[in-house]
């Protein structure tokens, strides 16, 4: 029998804009902390950085 999948949607704001333009996948059991990646915003059209936010 499979396990459970431990992979879960994330929902990534943009910090300059606070726009939501990305949503990706993290695996829950090994990263505890938020998220924080350094991504294209195509709002603000420079690289910004975009934080973890609830998945609506």
């Amino acid at each position: 029998m499979a396990k459970k999948d431990s992979r879960g949607l994330v929902t990534v704001i943009c910090q300059a804009c606070k726009k939501v333009t990305y949503r990706t996948e993290k695996n829950s059991d090994t990263t505890k902390d938020k998220l924080s990646l350094n991504k294209y915003c195509k709002n603000c059209r420079k690289v910004c950085e975009f934080k973890e936010t609830k998945t609506k």
